[in-house]
C-alpha cells in the first residue's frame, strides 16, 4: 500500500508542477483553460500533500523514519495550566 501511495504522490505533484506552470504561462486570453489547469494544479497538490502526510506517519509507525524530538512532561514534572 505504501508504493501505491508513494506513487500517487508523484503522479500528483507532477500534475500540480505540471498544470501550475500552464496556469501561470497562460496569457489573459485563454480565459477558460486557466481556470481548468488552476483547479487540476489545486487538485494536484491536495492530493500530493495527503499523499506526503500519509507516508511521513506510515514510516514514523513503522520505524523506518524517526518520531521529531518533542518535549512531553513526565509524571514527577509539573504541568503549567
Amino acid at each position: 500500500m505504501a508504493k501505491l501511495i508513494a506513487i500517487l504522490n508523484v503522479i500528483a505533484w507532477s500534475g500540480f508542477w505540471a498544470f501550475g506552470y500552464l496556469a501561470m504561462t497562460s496569457g489573459t486570453q485563454a480565459n477558460g483553460s486557466t481556470v481548468i489547469a488552476i483547479l487540476l494544479a489545486a487538485i494536484g497538490a491536495g492530493i500530493g500533500l495527503w499523499a506526503w502526510f500519509w507516508l511521513v506517519r506510515h514510516s514514523e509507525e513503522t520505524g523506518y523514519a524517526r518520531r521529531p524530538n518533542r518535549a512531553r512532561p513526565t509524571e514527577d514534572q509539573d504541568v503549567p495550566a
